[in-house]
This record gives structure tokens, C-alpha cells and sequence, in this order.
């Protein structure tokens, strides 16, 4: 009788189940899952470090909508990847994080890298745990991904102890899942939910409808312009830790000070909106909250509470998207003005001699995009993450999302080129930020994804510069300075094309050259190091 091992169960149930890319990185513990892998279809990105093929998972996760897959071994191979977690937790992002892990039979005996795995990344995940069978493997990962989309997306982890996926069991005693053994449980709102939204919305003159990163990928968005359109209603996506100073949203803060009901459609009320209090809102701002996490309405201030209830956030929408009616009011086009506002200074803003102003170098990326159609572009946090987000328009966006956390652009990059190899992927990111996954160059080269990475640099580690600024002043400014590093050679170095920029005239054709050249290109441009934009519009005399 032919037998199957546990890593054998591992790879067939992830097939079974869609996954068609892999990201990870080898260990010990793990290699029974790559050969296990070799009898599949399964593609594999084979990445530098754990944190890497994390993040590459989570974009993966937020551009298809599918479970985005990271393998990486025990002990710290765990912790490094499992570092990545929180990126995808606060981007709603569903990714699924297996480890390896110290064998069970040696388990609390002082085995090889053995480690409380499920604890450390339990804090980051919407489920952790460790499987305890070969006969459950199928069902764990099973489980697995369907926690990872049900509800608010999010991260799951699973470890894997190596003696199980190194067991033999016999082909006949291991029952598989079926393709759809995922399937996620859609909460559709009740009627009476329903009502109270369509009344509170009525009865506000000024009504906002905020939806959390979930509602931020392609779908989403869709959705949200459709009920805007048919609600008269602003529906805004919020994704940015800068929150209700997210540069993309331009003068946000000032309408939601305005705003007379703030309707929260999967979006937590947390750091991002104030947590409420004013003038962030009005203090006779009413509130109604609709999410699939009954915790996230409990936190809520209950005086303020006009409406509430347990419902997933697309259907909410949709049902939103039927019932109401226009209302005809000024309103919605008072938004949209505040939203699309630009200071006029930005028209005329130019670099020293020697650097490009950050503004600059986003018009020069815009005009590159928008000659390159089905082009991504990835914004990496930090000062320079910023500016993109408000400046360039893409037909599809990858931020670091609400975590704040930097570093993550170009493995985002990465996998997004892994997703649509015939189209440009663009990441704008720091000098600081580019240390942390600059050796995943060697990835993008030996998997044939020619990213393009625009390294704005101003020798610093410049949000933290400026917060001394700001915070401490210009004398006590220290200890936050990078060297004018060559990054453009580090890429060249690891087989990739760079290019030095300084002047602002120079970007276009080092775009295009990089473009050309059809490897993984780091573009380093020399910028004036300014402070990310705070929009405010003027007020009127």
C-alpha cells in the first residue's frame, strides 16, 4: 500500500485548496515541505530572509483576495518571519504563516531551535496554534485558510513540528480537503441593521461613510464608488497610519471635523480617527458602527452610538448601495473638493541644486505610469512614502498600511511582479528603509521580476529627524544621519541595473532605461529630505 508523509498532506492540502505561489525561505525543519512541493504545482519564491517571503505572502493577500502563503523553518526563522505579522494584521491582509517546529517527540526536552512558536505570534494573528497530528494536518490547514479571509481578513499561523511531516501513514487513512473545504461563512447584516443605517444616513445633513483597509483592494474600492454614486454619500477607504492625515485624502481632516454622522463600515475606531474624540470629531458627531468583530463596537464611546451591528463589510455595502437614495445635498461635492485639494505651492516646488524635491520625483514616476497601463505602484512608509500616495495616481496601489511599519516595499514589489509579470512595478521607498531588504534584489534576479525601486535619498533616517526637529529642535538633531550611499551599485552589484539621479531632468530617461534594461532596477535619487505633507486647506476670510 503507497503511503503519504505529513509533508506529503501539507503540499497536496494547500493545491487542493488554490494556492498556486509559495514564498519562503529553507531551514532544517522545513525541507520535508520542499520535497513534498516538488509534486505539485505549486510555484515557489525562494527568498534572503523570513520577514521577506511574510510580506511578499501579504501582498499577495491583498491584491488577489486569496490567502497569501509563507513557509519558513523553526526557532528563528519563526520569529524573524513571524515579525511580519503585524503589517498583515493591521492591513487586514490574509496570510497564512507555516513554520516548522522542533519535533514533538522532543518537545520541552531541549530540542534543536525549539521554541514557543504559537505564543510569539499568537499576538499578531487571528489564530495561532501547532498541529498535533498527521491525521489533523489536512484539517488544520484547512481551518487555516478559511480564518484567514472569514471576517476581517487577517494573518493566521500554524507550526509545523518536523517529525510529523517526516511520519509515513498509509495513502488509504488520509482524507484530503475538497477544493472548497475553505469556504469562508459570509455575515450578510440583518434587516433591522439594515433599516437603522438607511435612517441614521437620512437624517444626517452631513454624513460620511468610512470602510477599513479590507474595503481598500480593487473590489472595494468598486464598491464604494458604486454606493457613492448611488447614495450621493462620500464613502472613503482609510488604509494609511497617517490616518485622517493621510496625504492621499488630502484636506480629510477638515471635512470630518464637519461631518454630522460618521458611518464605521469595517473601520476600527482607533489612532487613525483620533479614536473620536474631538475636534478630530464634533463632539455632537454620532457614530454607527457596523463590523464582524463585536469587540471593535464594544470599544466604542456608547454615547455617541446612534446604531451598531455584527455584519461582514462588503455585504453591508452592497445592501447600503440598494437602499439608499441620493439626497441631492452640496455635501458629497464639499468632500470631494476637500479630498482632491493640493497646495498651490506644490506647482513651483524645485530642489537645490544636486537633489530633486520629493514632489518632483513623483511627477516624474506619474507621468511614467500613466505610459505603462496595468502598472503598480508600491509606497513604502517613512517621510517619503508619503508623498506618492498623494501625488501619484496608479491603477493599482500597495502602501505599508495602518501598522506604520517600513521595509516591506520591496518584497511587496516582488510579489506583485510574481502577480502580473507584463506590467511595470514601481516602489518608491527611503535610504533607510532600503537596508532592511536589499539583498531580495538576488530574489527579484534569479525569479526573472524586473521591480523597479526609486530610493529617495537624503542621508537620513528622516521621520525620526524630523520629530527632533519638531520635537527637541535643531541642536539636539542627532544621530539619525545615513552616508550618501551609492544604492543604485548595490543593485548592479547583485546583477541589477542602477542608475544615479540628481537632477530632476534626469528621472524620466532613468526610468525608461530602467524599464528597458529588464532586470530589477534601483533607481537612487538624491532628494531634498522635507517633511511629509499635512494638507490643510486655507481657511476663508
Amino acid at each position: 500500500m503507497s503511503s503519504l508523509r505529513g509533508a506529503d498532506i501539507v503540499a497536496k492540502s494547500l493545491e487542493r485548496l488554490g494556492v498556486t505561489r509559495l514564498f519562503t525561505l529553507s531551514g532544517n525543519h522545513v525541507m520535508p515541505v520542499f520535497d513534498a512541493l516538488l509534486a505539485t504545482g505549486i510555484a515557489i519564491v525562494h527568498v534572503r530572509q523570513e520577514a521577506a517571503c511574510v510580506h511578499m505572502a501579504d501582498a499577495w493577500g491583498r491584491l488577489t483576495g486569496e490567502v497569501g502563503v509563507a513557509l519558513v523553518t523553526g526557532g528563528q526563522g519563526h520569529s524573524n518571519g513571524a515579525a511580519a505579522l503585524f503589517t498583515a494584521l493591521a492591513a487586514e491582509s490574509p496570510v497564512l504563516l507555516l513554520s516548522g517546529h522542533a519535533g514533538l517527540a522532543e518537545r520541552g526536552r531541549g530540542a534543536f531551535q525549539e521554541m514557543a512558536q504559537a505564543e510569539i505570534a499568537r499576538p499578531m494573528t487571528k489564530a495561532s496554534w501547532t498541529a498535533a497530528s498527521v491525521a489533523t494536518l489536512g484539517a488544520d490547514i484547512t481551518a487555516a485558510m478559511r480564518i484567514a479571509r472569514e471576517g476581517r481578513p487577517g494573518p493566521v499561523h500554524l507550526s509545523l513540528p518536523v517529525d510529523l511531516l517526516e511520519q509515513a501513514v498509509p495513502a488509504g487513512t488520509v482524507l484530503l480537503p475538497a477544493p472548497d473545504a475553505a469556504r469562508i461563512r459570509v455575515r450578510a447584516p440583518e434587516p433591522d441593521l439594515v433599516d437603522a443605517l438607511v435612517a441614521r444616513l437620512g437624517e444626517a445633513e452631513r454624513p460620511l461613510i468610512l470602510c477599513g483597509p479590507a474595503l481598500c483592494d480593487g473590489p472595494g474600492q468598486a464598491a464604494m464608488a458604486a454606493c457613492e454614486r448611488a447614495s450621493g454619500i462620500p464613502v472613503i477607504g482609510m488604509e494609511s497610519p497617517r490616518g485622517l492625515n493621510d496625504p492621499s485624502l488630502g484636506s480629510f481632516a477638515e471635512v470630518l471635523a464637519r461631518a454630522d454622522l460618521v458611518a464605521l463600515v469595517g473601520k476600527p475606531l482607533d489612532f487613525t480617527l483620533k479614536f473620536g474624540d474631538a475636534p478630530a470629531l464634533a463632539p455632537d458627531c454620532r457614530l454607527v458602527i457596523v463590523d464582524p468583530d463585536a469587540g471593535l463596537i464594544a470599544r466604542a464611546a456608547l454615547g455617541r452610538l446612534a446604531a451598531s451591528g455584527i455584519a461582514d463589510p462588503r455585504p453591508m455595502l452592497a445592501a447600503l448601495t440598494q437602499r439608499l437614495a441620493s439626497a441631492g445635498t452640496p455635501w458629497r461635492g464639499q468632500v470631494r473638493e476637500a479630498l482632491a485639494y493640493a497646495p498651490p505651492e506644490w506647482e513651483t516646488a524645485r530642489g537645490p541644486e544636486g537633489r530633486v524635491h520629493p514632489i518632483e520625483l513623483c511627477r516624474a514616476v506619474d507621468r511614467f505610469l500613466a505610459g505603462h497601463p496595468g502598472a503598480t505602484l508600491v509606497c513604502d512608509g517613512g517621510e517619503i512614502g508619503q508623498w506618492p500616495q498623494a501625488l501619484i495616481r496608479a491603477e493599482r496601489r500597495l502602501i505599508n498600511g495602518v501598522s506604520g511599519t517600513i521595509g516591506a516595499s520591496l518584497p511587496f514589489a516582488i510579489a506583485a511582479k510574481a502577480l502580473n509579470p507584463g506590467a511595470p512595478v514601481v516602489a518608491i521607498l527611503g535610504d533607510g528603509t532600503f537596508g532592511f531588504h536589499m539583498a531580495e534584489f538576488d530574489t527579484a534576479l534569479r525569479y526573472d521580476l524586473p521591480i523597479i525601486a526609486v530610493v529617495g535619498n537624503d542621508a537620513r533616517w528622516n521621520a525620526e529627524y524630523q520629530i527632533q526637529l519638531r520635537s527637541y529642535g535643531a541642536e539636539r538633531a542627532r544621530h539619525c544621519d545615513l552616508l550618501p550611499s551609492r544604492y543604485d551599485r548595490v543593485a548592479e552589484a547583485l546583477g541589477g541595473f542602477g542608475a544615479l539621479v540628481t537632477s530632476a531632468d534626469a528621472l524620466p530617461g532613468a526610468l525608461e532605461a530602467a524599464q528597458a534594461s529588464g532586470l530589477p532596477a534601483c533607481i537612487n535619487v538624491m532628494i531634498e529630505g522635507v517633511p511629509a505633507p499635512v494638507i490643510r486647506r486655507p481657511s476663508p476670510r
